[in-house]
């Protein structure tokens, strides 16, 4: 387990991070990686927020994942027994220290790729930096659309969803399930959009009202707040007036945390609420706090592998993501992994896989031109990640340049502090429950 005291990363874990995906390994490949990597190391730079606000809202299990990644990957023998060093920074939650923690790896490091970045906030002015220097910029968690839209970043690659898609798969879930289990047409159900007022909740909530619009539903209210106030009554106040059935949430755990404390003693009541990502996808934190007041609360984010049936995945991925998931949870003990634990394993895992170690056989280095090529050259069909997409990117000219277009989040529902998909319905893992129980603290009273 990682130290989270200090101020910064400096010290170099001897971890690995990266290793060719099981399905798109060739057996002589496979071979030269049956013992433990012990030759020159290759540096790659891992930045996430070990301490601060973010770290509890995801980026600790995100750092956690790719661990465990970087671990296995040099077990298996690195790139033809080479091993991956990992060069940590602690961006601490803040802007300006991602920066200057930016700036340290590509500087006094002289790193030609970094991986990691948990926060979109954190993302937008670093992925211009990493343009400048014409280095590689990873990014495993922050799906703000503004990091890359209309952008044209030729070094910059995001293998994970972004937040355009975080609203259009709320929406649908709701419109598909409104009349059935709501007893209400789609149009007449009442929506009201809350976020953090950041990059990520701004891109999130906007996409989220697009989606409405297009179907004619209705919103009775959005708004936004900043992640640090201390007081939210007033929203709560004004989310009980507008009597929204569905209420759909984008923050992080201290905020979100706050909210619900005030809606609850504020008696605000509702259908459903539906987290998008960060916060709501740390399921284990809410449930120590809440208990069964979060049970069937429902999120949207890339799943965690533990959803899934590995056997509907790509031959070898349901071995690589049992692997993970005992690994993680003999280390952590944790009853349910945390989404970004499976996003920080499998976005590390696609690096290492496959565009560290072609581009180091291709070129026996790792400089960013290297591997900014095999990034564009990678083609994993859908089922070949442990988190059910494939990784296609989106090249130089598209209004998302450097964006995985075959990645995409699900809905899933919380009981007992453990997640399981219902929506897409073809992958679902059962209908939903919706609307909440009577028995929820914070079920709507009929």
């Amino acid at each position: 387990m990682p130290d989270t005291t200090g101020t910064t990363r400096r010290g170099l874990l001897q971890t690995g991070a990266a290793g060719l995906l099981a399905a798109a390994v060739p057996a002589a490949a496979r071979a030269q990686q049956a013992g433990p990597a012990r030759g020159e190391p290759l540096r790659v730079g891992v930045m996430t927020d070990l301490s601060g606000p973010f770290a509890g809202a995801g980026s600790q299990p995100l750092f956690w994942g790719a661990e465990v990644a970087i671990e296995l990957f040099n077990e298996r023998g690195g790139v033809d027994g080479r091993p991956v060093q990992a060069v940590t920074a602690d961006s601490q939650s803040k802007a300006d220290v991602a920066i200057n923690e930016a700036e340290r790896l590509l500087g006094q490091e002289g790193l030609e790729v970094v991986t990691g970045i948990y926060s979109s906030a954190h993302a937008v002015p670093l992925a211009q930096r990493f343009e400048q220097a014409r280095k590689i910029m990873w990014i495993t968690s922050a799906i703000s659309t503004a990091v890359l839209k209309d952008r044209n970043l030729r070094y910059v690659f995001r293998p994970t969803v972004y937040s355009d898609q975080y609203g259009e798969a709320s929406i649908a879930f709701v419109h598909e399930h409104a009349q059935a289990r709501l007893n209400t047409p789609p149009e007449r159900v009442r929506l009201a959009i809350i976020h953090e007022d950041g990059p990520y909740g701004v891109g999130v909530a906007n996409a989220t009202e697009e989606a409405a619009k297009k179907r004619n539903m209705t919103i009775v209210l959005k708004e936004g707040y900043s992640a640090s106030a201390p007081d939210l009554s007033t929203l709560v106040t004004k989310l009980r007036r507008e009597r929204p059935d569905v209420i759909l949430h984008t923050g992080y755990n201290p905020d979100i945390t706050l909210f619900l404390r005030q809606a609850k003693s504020g008696g605000l009541r509702f259908k459903m609420l539906i987290g998008e990502g960060a916060g709501y996808s740390q399921i284990d934190r809410l449930a120590e706090t809440f208990g069964k007041d979060v049970d069937h609360f429902c999120n949207v984010d890339p799943a965690g592998t533990q959803m899934l049936d590995w056997s509907k995945l790509q031959p070898g991925v349901g071995d690589l993501a049992r692997t993970f998931v005992q690994r993680y949870q003999a280390k952590h003990r944790v009853n349910d992994l945390p989404t970004h634990a499976s996003m920080g394993f499998n976005n590390t895992w696609i690096f290492l896989t496959q565009v560290l170690t072609p581009a180091v056989r291709k070129t026996g280095g790792m400089t960013a031109d290297a591997l900014r090529e095999a990034a564009l050259q990678v083609d994993v069909p859908v089922g070949g990640t442990i988190q059910g997409y494939g990784v296609k990117f989106l090249p130089p000219g598209n209004a998302l340049s450097g964006q995985n277009e075959r990645a995409f989040p699900v809905v899933m529902q919380y009981e007992n502090a453990k997640a399981r998909v219902v929506w897409p319905t073809e992958i679902a893992g059962g209908p939903p429950v919706l609307p909440l129980p009577a028995s929820n603290a914070y079920a709507a009273r009929s």
